[in-house]
Protein backbone atom coordinates (compact mmCIF):
# COMPACT_ATOMS: atom_id res chain seq x y z
CA UNK A 1 0.00 0.00 0.00
CA UNK A 2 0.87 3.77 -0.41
CA UNK A 3 1.35 5.96 2.24
CA UNK A 4 -2.04 7.32 2.14
CA UNK A 5 -3.72 4.05 2.37
CA UNK A 6 -1.34 3.14 5.35
CA UNK A 7 -2.94 6.48 7.36
CA UNK A 8 -6.62 5.33 6.32
CA UNK A 9 -5.65 2.27 7.41
CA UNK A 10 -4.17 3.33 11.12
CA UNK A 11 -6.17 6.71 11.73
CA UNK A 12 -5.64 9.35 10.06
CA UNK A 13 -6.20 11.71 13.30
CA UNK A 14 -6.78 8.93 16.02
CA UNK A 15 -6.03 9.71 19.74
CA UNK A 16 -2.77 9.49 19.51
CA UNK A 17 -1.94 11.63 16.60
CA UNK A 18 -4.38 14.41 18.58
CA UNK A 19 -2.21 14.09 21.44
CA UNK A 20 1.00 14.52 19.42
CA UNK A 21 -0.59 17.56 17.24
CA UNK A 22 -2.11 18.99 20.87
CA UNK A 23 1.54 19.35 22.11
CA UNK A 24 3.11 21.22 18.62
CA UNK A 25 -0.16 23.53 18.76
CA UNK A 26 0.44 24.42 22.49
CA UNK A 27 4.07 25.02 21.25
CA UNK A 28 3.22 27.84 19.49
CA UNK A 29 1.99 29.94 22.53
CA UNK A 30 5.81 29.59 23.93
CA UNK A 31 7.25 30.59 20.34
CA UNK A 32 4.30 33.62 20.15
CA UNK A 33 5.98 34.71 23.81
CA UNK A 34 9.66 34.47 22.70
CA UNK A 35 8.68 36.66 19.37
CA UNK A 36 6.61 39.06 20.92
CA UNK A 37 9.30 39.38 24.19
CA UNK A 38 10.53 42.40 23.00
CA UNK A 39 8.04 44.26 22.81
CA UNK A 40 7.50 44.46 26.47
CA UNK A 41 11.09 43.91 27.80
CA UNK A 42 12.08 46.77 25.96
CA UNK A 43 9.29 49.05 26.37
CA UNK A 44 10.20 53.03 26.68
CA UNK A 45 8.72 54.31 30.09
CA UNK A 46 7.85 58.29 29.97
CA UNK A 47 11.06 59.99 31.69
CA UNK A 48 12.52 63.54 31.84
CA UNK A 49 16.14 65.10 31.88
CA UNK A 50 17.06 67.19 34.75
CA UNK A 51 19.21 70.22 34.22
CA UNK A 52 23.06 69.39 34.37
CA UNK A 53 25.93 68.52 32.74
CA UNK A 54 24.87 66.99 29.28
CA UNK A 55 28.53 66.87 27.94
CA UNK A 56 28.31 63.50 27.50
CA UNK A 57 25.86 60.19 27.82
CA UNK A 58 27.10 59.22 31.29
CA UNK A 59 26.63 62.58 32.90
CA UNK A 60 23.65 62.84 31.07
CA UNK A 61 22.00 59.50 32.63
CA UNK A 62 22.70 60.83 36.16
CA UNK A 63 20.26 63.53 35.15
CA UNK A 64 17.33 60.97 33.73
CA UNK A 65 14.01 60.65 35.94
CA UNK A 66 11.82 57.79 35.10
CA UNK A 67 8.31 58.81 35.81
CA UNK A 68 6.31 55.88 34.94
CA UNK A 69 6.75 53.05 37.02
CA UNK A 70 8.19 50.57 34.24
CA UNK A 71 11.05 48.23 34.64
CA UNK A 72 12.95 46.63 30.98
CA UNK A 73 15.95 46.76 29.79
CA UNK A 74 15.84 50.71 29.12
CA UNK A 75 15.67 51.33 32.57
CA UNK A 76 18.31 48.98 33.24
CA UNK A 77 21.00 49.96 30.72
CA UNK A 78 19.72 53.60 29.77
CA UNK A 79 19.38 52.79 26.25
CA UNK A 80 17.88 56.41 25.63
CA UNK A 81 18.70 59.72 22.97
CA UNK A 82 22.01 58.05 21.35
CA UNK A 83 21.32 54.44 22.71
CA UNK A 84 17.65 54.21 22.19
CA UNK A 85 18.56 52.10 18.61
CA UNK A 86 19.39 49.08 20.33
CA UNK A 87 16.32 48.04 21.28
CA UNK A 88 14.96 48.04 17.68
CA UNK A 89 18.42 46.72 16.89
CA UNK A 90 17.80 43.90 19.85
CA UNK A 91 14.24 42.92 17.79
CA UNK A 92 16.07 43.53 14.43
CA UNK A 93 18.57 40.90 15.65
CA UNK A 94 15.95 38.60 16.74
CA UNK A 95 14.50 38.07 13.16
CA UNK A 96 18.04 38.26 11.91
CA UNK A 97 18.31 35.06 13.32
CA UNK A 98 14.41 33.90 12.50
CA UNK A 99 15.33 34.36 8.76
CA UNK A 100 18.97 32.56 8.71
CA UNK A 101 17.32 29.56 11.04
CA UNK A 102 14.67 29.12 8.19
CA UNK A 103 17.18 28.97 5.55
CA UNK A 104 19.48 26.50 7.49
CA UNK A 105 17.29 24.33 9.25
CA UNK A 106 14.33 23.74 6.75
CA UNK A 107 17.06 22.07 4.20
CA UNK A 108 18.83 20.44 7.38
CA UNK A 109 15.51 18.70 8.38
CA UNK A 110 15.31 17.27 4.87
CA UNK A 111 18.37 15.86 5.04
CA UNK A 112 18.71 14.04 8.60
CA UNK A 113 15.16 13.88 9.76
CA UNK A 114 12.89 16.24 11.71
CA UNK A 115 12.91 14.74 15.29
CA UNK A 116 16.45 15.77 15.81
CA UNK A 117 16.71 19.03 14.14
CA UNK A 118 13.41 19.96 16.05
CA UNK A 119 14.49 18.57 19.53
CA UNK A 120 17.62 20.45 19.18
CA UNK A 121 16.67 23.41 18.19
CA UNK A 122 13.76 23.74 21.17
CA UNK A 123 16.39 22.41 23.43
CA UNK A 124 19.48 25.51 22.59
CA UNK A 125 16.57 27.67 22.24
CA UNK A 126 15.29 27.47 26.10
CA UNK A 127 18.88 27.63 26.94
CA UNK A 128 19.51 30.94 25.02
CA UNK A 129 15.86 32.03 26.17
CA UNK A 130 17.61 31.49 29.52
CA UNK A 131 20.69 33.57 28.59
CA UNK A 132 18.18 36.03 27.78
CA UNK A 133 16.50 36.66 31.20
CA UNK A 134 19.92 36.63 33.09
CA UNK A 135 21.52 38.53 30.54
CA UNK A 136 24.57 40.29 32.38
CA UNK A 137 25.04 43.24 29.93
CA UNK A 138 23.22 44.54 26.93
CA UNK A 139 25.77 42.93 24.56
CA UNK A 140 25.15 39.52 25.85
CA UNK A 141 21.15 40.50 25.56
CA UNK A 142 21.21 41.53 22.08
CA UNK A 143 23.85 37.84 21.08
CA UNK A 144 21.40 36.10 22.85
CA UNK A 145 18.17 37.71 21.70
CA UNK A 146 20.23 36.19 17.94
CA UNK A 147 20.43 32.79 18.89
CA UNK A 148 17.06 32.76 19.92
CA UNK A 149 15.34 33.71 17.22
CA UNK A 150 18.16 30.88 14.68
CA UNK A 151 16.76 28.71 16.87
CA UNK A 152 12.81 30.11 16.61
CA UNK A 153 12.96 30.24 12.81
CA UNK A 154 14.42 26.83 12.13
CA UNK A 155 12.17 25.00 15.17
CA UNK A 156 9.02 26.33 14.31
CA UNK A 157 9.29 25.27 10.28
CA UNK A 158 9.68 21.42 11.46
CA UNK A 159 6.93 21.74 14.16
CA UNK A 160 4.72 23.04 11.94
CA UNK A 161 5.33 20.12 9.01
CA UNK A 162 5.61 17.61 11.94
CA UNK A 163 1.83 18.76 12.83
CA UNK A 164 0.97 18.18 9.04
CA UNK A 165 2.56 15.04 8.59
CA UNK A 166 1.95 12.97 12.15
CA UNK A 167 -1.86 13.14 10.26
CA UNK A 168 -3.72 12.02 6.76
CA UNK A 169 -3.70 14.89 4.21
CA UNK A 170 -7.51 15.35 4.81
CA UNK A 171 -6.65 17.08 8.26
CA UNK A 172 -3.42 19.68 6.96
CA UNK A 173 -5.92 22.23 6.83
CA UNK A 174 -7.28 21.86 10.07
CA UNK A 175 -3.99 21.14 11.88
CA UNK A 176 -2.21 24.11 10.11
CA UNK A 177 -5.20 26.45 10.74
CA UNK A 178 -5.13 25.21 14.52
CA UNK A 179 -1.08 25.99 14.80
CA UNK A 180 -1.73 29.44 13.61
CA UNK A 181 -4.43 30.39 15.63
CA UNK A 182 -2.82 29.18 18.69
CA UNK A 183 0.38 31.21 18.04
CA UNK A 184 -2.43 34.33 18.12
CA UNK A 185 -4.00 33.33 21.03
CA UNK A 186 -0.17 33.02 22.22
CA UNK A 187 0.65 36.76 21.75
CA UNK A 188 -2.58 37.88 23.40
CA UNK A 189 -1.50 35.79 26.57
CA UNK A 190 1.79 36.90 26.42
CA UNK A 191 0.03 40.65 26.79
CA UNK A 192 -1.55 39.64 30.02
CA UNK A 193 1.40 37.72 31.38
CA UNK A 194 3.22 40.54 30.92
CA UNK A 195 0.78 43.10 32.78
CA UNK A 196 0.83 40.76 36.29
CA UNK A 197 4.45 40.14 35.71
CA UNK A 198 6.11 43.70 35.15
CA UNK A 199 10.02 43.08 36.46
CA UNK A 200 11.36 42.47 32.70
CA UNK A 201 13.95 39.43 34.07
CA UNK A 202 11.13 37.91 35.60
CA UNK A 203 8.43 38.30 32.72
CA UNK A 204 12.03 36.86 30.21
CA UNK A 205 12.24 34.10 32.79
CA UNK A 206 8.29 33.11 32.84
CA UNK A 207 7.84 32.69 29.19
CA UNK A 208 10.94 30.87 28.49
CA UNK A 209 10.46 27.95 31.35
CA UNK A 210 7.11 26.61 29.42
CA UNK A 211 9.81 25.80 27.05
CA UNK A 212 11.48 23.01 29.43
CA UNK A 213 8.28 21.45 29.66
CA UNK A 214 7.52 21.20 25.56
CA UNK A 215 10.88 19.61 25.39
CA UNK A 216 9.98 17.06 27.97
CA UNK A 217 6.75 16.06 26.07
CA UNK A 218 8.60 16.06 22.77
CA UNK A 219 11.25 14.24 23.29
CA UNK A 220 8.76 11.04 23.16
CA UNK A 221 7.65 12.20 19.74
CA UNK A 222 8.10 9.70 16.86
CA UNK A 223 10.13 11.12 13.22
CA UNK A 224 7.70 11.88 10.89
CA UNK A 225 6.43 8.38 8.76
CA UNK A 226 6.23 10.76 5.31
CA UNK A 227 9.84 12.08 5.84
CA UNK A 228 11.06 8.18 6.66
CA UNK A 229 9.17 7.45 3.20
CA UNK A 230 10.20 9.45 1.60
CA UNK A 231 13.69 9.09 2.10
CA UNK A 232 13.82 5.25 1.60
CA UNK A 233 13.11 3.90 5.02
CA UNK A 234 10.16 2.15 4.53
CA UNK A 235 10.68 -0.24 7.27
CA UNK A 236 11.32 2.64 9.55
CA UNK A 237 8.15 4.20 8.20
CA UNK A 238 6.18 1.11 8.43
CA UNK A 239 7.18 0.82 12.41
CA UNK A 240 5.98 4.15 13.35
CA UNK A 241 2.77 3.90 11.45
CA UNK A 242 2.39 0.28 13.36
CA UNK A 243 3.56 2.21 17.05
CA UNK A 244 0.82 5.02 16.12
CA UNK A 245 -1.97 2.35 15.08
CA UNK A 246 -1.63 0.44 18.52
CA UNK A 247 -1.58 3.97 20.19
CA UNK A 248 -4.70 4.68 18.19
CA UNK A 249 -5.92 1.22 19.40
CA UNK A 250 -6.01 -0.08 15.83
CA UNK A 251 -4.23 -3.24 17.13
CA UNK A 252 -5.37 -5.42 14.35
CA UNK A 253 -4.69 -2.65 11.78
CA UNK A 254 -0.82 -2.10 12.81
CA UNK A 255 -0.14 -6.33 11.59
CA UNK A 256 -2.02 -5.11 7.99
CA UNK A 257 0.79 -1.86 7.29
CA UNK A 258 2.66 -3.27 4.45
CA UNK A 259 4.04 -0.25 2.42
CA UNK A 260 6.09 -0.77 -0.90
CA UNK A 261 9.10 1.08 -1.21
CA UNK A 262 8.29 4.91 -2.59
CA UNK A 263 9.21 5.76 -5.91
CA UNK A 264 12.30 7.98 -6.57
CA UNK A 265 13.36 7.93 -2.57
CA UNK A 266 16.52 8.59 -1.36
CA UNK A 267 18.03 5.03 -0.86
CA UNK A 268 19.71 3.87 2.58
CA UNK A 269 23.31 4.74 2.55
CA UNK A 270 22.60 7.32 0.36
CA UNK A 271 20.85 9.91 2.34
CA UNK A 272 22.41 12.97 2.38
CA UNK A 273 24.82 12.58 -0.74
CA UNK A 274 22.21 12.07 -3.81
CA UNK A 275 19.02 13.12 -1.77
CA UNK A 276 17.15 16.25 -3.78
CA UNK A 277 18.20 19.73 -1.75
CA UNK A 278 17.57 23.22 -1.47
CA UNK A 279 18.80 24.00 -5.20
CA UNK A 280 16.29 21.52 -6.38
CA UNK A 281 13.84 24.39 -5.37
CA UNK A 282 15.12 26.36 -8.05
CA UNK A 283 16.30 24.02 -11.09
CA UNK A 284 13.45 21.63 -10.84
CA UNK A 285 11.06 22.25 -14.16
CA UNK A 286 7.97 22.20 -11.86
CA UNK A 287 9.18 23.43 -8.87
CA UNK A 288 11.33 26.42 -10.35
CA UNK A 289 8.18 28.67 -11.08
CA UNK A 290 5.98 27.32 -7.91
CA UNK A 291 9.20 28.51 -5.54
CA UNK A 292 9.40 31.90 -7.41
CA UNK A 293 5.17 32.88 -7.15
CA UNK A 294 5.55 31.65 -3.56
CA UNK A 295 7.99 33.52 -2.06
CA UNK A 296 6.40 36.72 -3.85
CA UNK A 297 3.39 36.00 -2.34
CA UNK A 298 5.22 35.09 1.41
CA UNK A 299 6.79 38.50 0.63
CA UNK A 300 3.34 40.58 0.02
CA UNK A 301 1.85 38.39 2.89
CA UNK A 302 4.22 39.90 5.50
CA UNK A 303 4.51 43.42 3.95
CA UNK A 304 0.86 44.30 4.27
CA UNK A 305 0.53 41.55 7.29
CA UNK A 306 3.04 44.15 9.05
CA UNK A 307 1.95 47.77 7.54
CA UNK A 308 -1.58 47.40 8.58
CA UNK A 309 -0.55 46.19 12.20
CA UNK A 310 1.29 49.43 12.18
CA UNK A 311 -1.83 51.57 11.22
CA UNK A 312 -3.72 50.01 13.49
CA UNK A 313 -1.91 51.03 16.27
CA UNK A 314 -1.24 54.26 15.96
CA UNK A 315 -3.10 55.16 19.16
CA UNK A 316 -0.96 53.27 21.44
CA UNK A 317 -3.17 53.16 24.40
CA UNK A 318 -1.86 50.77 27.20
CA UNK A 319 0.79 48.37 25.70
CA UNK A 320 -0.37 45.20 27.19
CA UNK A 321 -4.11 45.69 26.15
CA UNK A 322 -2.40 46.46 22.65
CA UNK A 323 -0.19 43.31 22.32
CA UNK A 324 -3.56 41.47 23.52
CA UNK A 325 -5.60 42.86 20.47
CA UNK A 326 -2.38 42.37 18.36
CA UNK A 327 -3.06 39.06 18.62
CA UNK A 328 -7.32 38.73 19.09
CA UNK A 329 -7.40 40.19 15.95
CA UNK A 330 -6.56 37.71 14.02
CA UNK A 331 -8.97 34.98 15.47
CA UNK A 332 -11.78 35.87 13.24
CA UNK A 333 -9.47 35.23 9.97
CA UNK A 334 -9.31 31.11 10.98
CA UNK A 335 -12.91 30.07 11.22
CA UNK A 336 -13.19 31.31 7.79
CA UNK A 337 -9.98 29.85 6.49
CA UNK A 338 -11.38 26.01 7.06
CA UNK A 339 -14.72 27.11 5.78
CA UNK A 340 -13.61 27.78 2.14
CA UNK A 341 -10.61 26.11 1.54
CA UNK A 342 -12.19 23.14 2.30
CA UNK A 343 -15.32 23.82 -0.45
CA UNK A 344 -14.72 22.22 -3.73
CA UNK A 345 -15.97 25.61 -5.05
CA UNK A 346 -13.10 27.79 -3.77
CA UNK A 347 -9.93 25.67 -2.67
CA UNK A 348 -6.99 26.70 -1.56
CA UNK A 349 -5.97 28.81 -4.25
CA UNK A 350 -8.69 30.82 -5.21
CA UNK A 351 -9.22 31.73 -1.44
CA UNK A 352 -5.87 32.49 -0.54
CA UNK A 353 -5.96 34.74 -3.84
CA UNK A 354 -9.42 36.46 -2.88
CA UNK A 355 -7.73 37.23 0.85
CA UNK A 356 -5.11 39.13 -0.64
CA UNK A 357 -6.40 41.01 -3.16
CA UNK A 358 -9.35 41.70 -0.64
CA UNK A 359 -6.82 43.16 1.55
CA UNK A 360 -5.60 45.16 -1.19
CA UNK A 361 -8.49 46.56 -1.70
CA UNK A 362 -8.95 47.70 1.93
CA UNK A 363 -5.68 49.46 1.76
CA UNK A 364 -6.91 51.40 -1.12
CA UNK A 365 -9.99 52.10 0.37
CA UNK A 366 -8.01 53.37 3.62
CA UNK A 367 -6.74 55.87 1.44
CA UNK A 368 -9.90 57.11 0.28
CA UNK A 369 -12.25 57.38 3.23
CA UNK A 370 -11.35 59.83 5.75
CA UNK A 371 -10.47 59.29 9.35
CA UNK A 372 -13.80 60.59 10.57
CA UNK A 373 -16.29 59.31 8.02
CA UNK A 374 -18.03 57.45 10.64
CA UNK A 375 -17.54 54.40 13.34
CA UNK A 376 -17.88 51.28 10.86
CA UNK A 377 -15.99 52.77 7.77
CA UNK A 378 -13.45 54.79 8.96
CA UNK A 379 -9.62 54.28 8.34
CA UNK A 380 -8.81 52.66 11.78
CA UNK A 381 -11.46 50.05 10.94
CA UNK A 382 -10.61 49.34 7.62
CA UNK A 383 -7.14 48.67 8.78
CA UNK A 384 -8.40 46.56 10.97
CA UNK A 385 -10.04 44.44 8.64
CA UNK A 386 -7.45 44.14 6.17
CA UNK A 387 -5.60 43.10 8.77
CA UNK A 388 -7.67 39.96 9.36
CA UNK A 389 -8.05 39.25 5.63
CA UNK A 390 -4.32 39.34 5.21
CA UNK A 391 -4.26 37.18 8.64
CA UNK A 392 -6.73 34.53 6.77
CA UNK A 393 -4.38 34.60 3.53
CA UNK A 394 -1.41 33.92 5.93
CA UNK A 395 -2.93 31.27 6.96
CA UNK A 396 -3.54 29.47 3.84
CA UNK A 397 -0.76 30.36 2.45
CA UNK A 398 1.00 28.12 5.48
CA UNK A 399 -0.72 25.28 4.86
CA UNK A 400 -1.09 25.53 0.99
CA UNK A 401 2.81 25.78 0.71
CA UNK A 402 3.05 22.75 2.20
CA UNK A 403 0.99 20.36 0.12
CA UNK A 404 2.74 22.35 -3.05
CA UNK A 405 6.07 20.91 -2.10
CA UNK A 406 7.07 17.18 -2.34
CA UNK A 407 7.98 15.65 0.99
CA UNK A 408 11.26 15.45 0.26
CA UNK A 409 11.90 19.17 -0.15
CA UNK A 410 8.74 20.54 2.28
CA UNK A 411 10.92 21.93 4.78
CA UNK A 412 13.53 23.46 2.32
CA UNK A 413 10.45 25.54 0.43
CA UNK A 414 9.15 26.52 3.51
CA UNK A 415 12.28 27.86 4.84
CA UNK A 416 13.14 30.09 1.46
CA UNK A 417 9.44 31.10 1.11
CA UNK A 418 9.46 31.98 5.22
CA UNK A 419 12.63 33.86 4.71
CA UNK A 420 10.96 36.35 1.47
CA UNK A 421 8.44 36.30 4.48
CA UNK A 422 11.19 38.28 7.07
CA UNK A 423 12.38 40.25 4.53
CA UNK A 424 8.95 41.68 3.87
CA UNK A 425 8.30 42.40 7.61
CA UNK A 426 12.02 43.49 7.76
CA UNK A 427 10.80 46.66 4.95
CA UNK A 428 7.69 47.25 6.50
CA UNK A 429 8.53 49.34 8.92
CA UNK A 430 10.33 51.48 5.88
CA UNK A 431 7.29 51.90 3.53
CA UNK A 432 6.09 54.81 5.74
CA UNK A 433 8.71 57.07 5.33
CA UNK A 434 7.04 57.18 1.47
CA UNK A 435 4.88 59.64 3.26
CA UNK A 436 7.06 62.25 2.12
CA UNK A 437 6.44 61.64 -1.85
CA UNK A 438 2.77 61.21 -1.04
CA UNK A 439 0.49 61.26 2.18
CA UNK A 440 -1.22 58.08 0.42
CA UNK A 441 1.86 56.56 -0.88
CA UNK A 442 2.23 53.61 1.49
CA UNK A 443 -1.33 52.37 1.44
CA UNK A 444 -0.60 52.05 -2.44
CA UNK A 445 2.20 49.92 -1.97
CA UNK A 446 0.29 48.12 0.59
CA UNK A 447 -2.75 47.65 -2.37
CA UNK A 448 -0.35 46.78 -4.95
CA UNK A 449 1.25 44.09 -3.40
CA UNK A 450 -1.92 42.55 -2.12
CA UNK A 451 -3.72 42.61 -5.26
CA UNK A 452 -0.46 41.03 -7.36
CA UNK A 453 0.20 38.96 -5.32
CA UNK A 454 -3.57 37.65 -5.53
CA UNK A 455 -3.26 37.62 -9.09
CA UNK A 456 0.28 35.85 -9.20
CA UNK A 457 -1.34 32.87 -6.67
CA UNK A 458 -3.74 32.47 -9.25
CA UNK A 459 -1.10 30.51 -11.40
CA UNK A 460 -0.44 28.28 -8.48
CA UNK A 461 -2.32 24.56 -9.00
CA UNK A 462 -5.06 23.38 -6.87
CA UNK A 463 -4.24 20.99 -4.18
CA UNK A 464 -7.64 20.13 -2.35
CA UNK A 465 -8.66 16.56 -2.50
CA UNK A 466 -5.16 15.98 -4.27
CA UNK A 467 -2.99 13.22 -3.63
CA UNK A 468 0.46 14.51 -1.57
CA UNK A 469 3.98 13.94 -3.59
CA UNK A 470 6.20 12.35 -1.73
CA UNK A 471 9.28 12.51 -3.90
CA UNK A 472 10.77 14.46 -7.02
CA UNK A 473 10.39 11.98 -9.36
CA UNK A 474 6.64 11.65 -8.28
CA UNK A 475 5.71 15.48 -9.24
CA UNK A 476 7.07 15.32 -12.57
CA UNK A 477 5.64 11.62 -13.34
CA UNK A 478 2.81 11.96 -16.12
CA UNK A 479 1.29 8.48 -14.25
CA UNK A 480 1.15 10.81 -11.25
CA UNK A 481 -0.57 13.36 -13.08
CA UNK A 482 -3.00 10.97 -14.55
CA UNK A 483 -4.09 10.10 -11.15
CA UNK A 484 -4.44 13.18 -10.33
CA UNK A 485 -6.83 14.06 -12.73
CA UNK A 486 -9.05 10.42 -12.26
CA UNK A 487 -9.31 11.49 -8.27
CA UNK A 488 -10.36 14.77 -9.13
CA UNK A 489 -12.56 13.78 -11.81
CA UNK A 490 -14.43 11.23 -9.36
Amino acid sequence: MDLEEAFQLVGEFGSYQKQMVLVLVLLQVYMACQSMLIVLIGAIPEYHIEQGDHSNYEELIKHVIFTEDVNSIVTEWFLLKQQAYKVSLAGSLFFAGVLIGNVFFGPLSDKIGRKPVFLTALFFEVVFGYATAFAPSYEVFALSRLLVGLMNGGMSLVCFVLTQEYVGKAYWAMTGTLTNMTFAVGIALFGALGYYIRPWRTLATAANSPGVLFFLLCVSLPESPRWLYSRGYTEKAEEVLQYIAVRNGNSNAAAKVKLRMCPGSVKTGNQGNNGPGFLDLFTHTVLRWRTVVLMYVWYSCSLVYYGLTMNASEDSGNRYFSVAMYGLVELPAYPLCIYFINKQWAGRRKTMASFLALAGLSCLCTMLVPVTAGALFNATSLALLGKLLVSAAFNIVYVYTTELYPTAVRNAGLGVCSMSCRVGGILAPFVPSMRELHTSMPFLVFCLSGISAGCLGLLLPETLNKPVTETLDELSSPAYHRIVETKVGS
